[in-house]
C-alpha cells in the first residue's frame, strides 16, 4: 500500500518530515520574482512561473534528507490555472526526484464527485479513450464529514494505483475543539469516532509496516490526544502539522511515532520556506537555508522518534 513507499523512504533516509510547500508571492526571493516577470508578461503567468521556479529550488535542496513534499493546492488555486499548472509540474519534479507527494487539498463530496477528486489527485481521468494521470499524487488530504460515502470512491483508488489518504481526525488549529472534542452521547469524542472510522475504512488495505492507506491528520499541538490516538489507532498513519510555526515541538511529537520510529511524518512548512529570513541570509540562498532547517529538524525528530 501507499504508505509502505513513504514508510521505506522515512527508514532510508531517517527521517519522519515532510516540507510543506505553501507559497504566495510574498514568501518568495525577489530575483525569482524577477526572473518569473522577464520570462512571462501577463501577471497570472508570472506568478505561476515563480511558484516553479521557487519550488523546484527547494526540492532540489531537500530531495536527499526529506521524505516527502505537501503542497497546498489553495496557493496554487490562488494565481489561477498557471498556479494550478505550477503545482502539477512541482508534482511531477518531486517524484522525478524520489520524493513522496501528499496534496493538501482537504477534498470532501461524495458519489461521483468525490470519484472525480479521486481519479484527478490519485488516480486516472479518462481522456479521449486513454487513462491518464492528471496531478498524480501519492496522497491526498481529506475531510470525512460526509462518513463512508465521502470516503468509499477513494478507496478504490487507493488499492488500484498504491496510494494513500489522510482524513482530517484531531486538527492543529485553535478551535478544532470546538467540533472534534464534544462529547458523544455514547461516549468518547468525536475525534475518537473519526479515528475509528479511519482503522474501519482501511481495514483491507495494510501493507507490510501494518498501515493502512487511509491515515489521519493529527495535530502536534494536542500532544495528549496524539498520544491517545496513536495507541488507538494501530494501523492508520499520521499526518502530524503544527510541528515550528504553530508552536508544536519535537517533544510534543513523540507519542505519534511506534516502537519502531514510524507511524507519523511531521510537517513543517514556514519554518522551512522562510527559512532564509530567519537566519538573515541572502535570499537568494533561500534553499540553502531551507536544507539547513530541514537537516536540523530531522535530527530533532531522529531523536523524538528514535531512529
Amino acid at each position: 500500500m501507499s504508505f509502505d513507499r513513504l514508510c521505506e523512504k522515512i527508514l532510508a533516509l531517517r527521517n519522519p518530515s515532510v516540507a510543506g510547500l505553501d507559497p504566495r508571492l510574498e514568501f518568495i526571493p525577489a530575483h525569482i520574482l524577477a526572473e518569473a516577470q522577464q520570462r512571462c508578461a501577463d501577471p497570472l503567468e508570472a506568478a505561476g512561473e515563480a511558484l516553479y521556479l521557487w519550488g523546484s529550488a527547494l526540492i532540489d535542496a531537500l530531495h536527499d534528507i526529506v521524505p516527502a513534499i505537501k503542497p497546498q493546492c489553495a496557493y496554487y488555486e490562488l494565481y489561477g490555472w498557471p498556479g494550478v499548472r505550477a503545482l502539477t509540474r512541482l508534482i511531477a519534479y518531486a517524484k522525478a526526484r524520489g520524493m513522496f507527494v501528499m496534496t493538501d487539498g482537504k477534498r470532501n463530496d461524495i458519489g461521483s464527485t468525490m470519484e472525480a477528486y479521486a481519479a484527478a489527485h490519485l488516480g486516472t481521468s479518462a481522456v479521449f479513450g486513454q487513462a491518464v494521470a492528471a496531478f498524480d499524487a501519492d496522497a491526498l488530504t481529506v475531510n470525512g464529514y460526509l462518513g463512508t460515502d465521502g470516503i468509499q470512491p477513494l478507496l478504490g483508488v487507493c488499492r488500484q494505483q498504491d496510494k494513500g489518504i489522510f482524513v482530517l481526525v484531531k486538527t492543529s488549529n485553535p478551535s478544532s475543539g470546538e467540533l472534534q472534542d464534544r462529547a458523544l452521547a455514547e461516549g468518547g469524542t468525536v475525534y475518537r469516532a473519526m479515528g475509528a472510522l479511519c482503522e474501519h475504512w482501511g481495514e483491507d488495505t495494510r501493507g507490510q509496516f501494518g498501515y493502512s492507506a487511509v491515515g489521519a491528520v493529527v495535530g502536534a499541538t494536542y500532544p495528549q490526544q496524539l498520544a491517545e490516538l496513536r495507541g488507538a489507532l494501530p494501523h492508520t498513519f499520521f499526518l502530524v502539522p503544527g510541528y515550528g510555526a504553530q508552536g508544536g515541538t519535537a517533544r510534543d511529537i513523540a507519542g505519534a511515532f511506534d516502537s519502531r520510529g514510524l507511524g507519523a511524518i511531521v510537517n513543517s512548512s514556514r519554518a522551512i520556506m522562510r527559512a532564509y529570513e530567519k537566519e538573515g541570509c541572502d535570499p537568494r540562498d533561500f534553499a540553502g537555508a531551507a536544507r539547513r532547517e530541514a537537516l536540523r529538524m530531522r535530527d530533532e525528530l531522529r531523536e523524538a522518534a528514535g531512529l
